[in-house]
C-alpha cells in the first residue's frame, strides 16, 4: 500500500502520490485546491491508475506522519526537508 506490490501499481501507492501532491504544494493550497490540480497533472502525464479522495487522503496522512506537509488554518504546507550532515 505505502510501496508498490503486485497488486497497487508503482503511480498509485502512497509514496508516489504522496511524492505528485507535493509537487501540487509549491504554494500553499486548500485540500481540495490540491487535490483538484493532482487530478489534473496525473491525467496531463499519463497515469491511468485511479486515485480516489480517499486514496488521495491517506497519501496526506503518510506526507503528515513523516513531516513533509502540515495544515494552517485548512491551508496545506509543504514543509522544507533538509537532510542533517554526515557525522563521522
Amino acid at each position: 500500500m505505502i510501496t508498490p506490490t503486485k497488486g497497487i501499481a508503482p503511480d498509485r501507492c502512497l509514496l508516489a502520490v504522496g511524492a505528485q501532491v507535493l509537487l501540487q504544494l509549491d504554494e500553499p493550497r486548500s485540500v481540495s485546491q490540491t487535490w483538484a490540480r493532482l487530478k489534473t497533472w496525473r491525467a496531463g502525464h499519463g497515469h491511468s491508475s485511479p486515485v480516489s479522495f480517499g486514496w488521495f487522503v491517506l497519501a496526506l496522512d503518510v506526507l503528515y506522519s513523516m513531516g513533509a506537509i502540515e495544515l494552517d488554518q485548512d491551508i496545506l504546507v509543504a514543509r522544507s526537508m533538509h537532510a542533517a550532515p554526515l557525522e563521522r
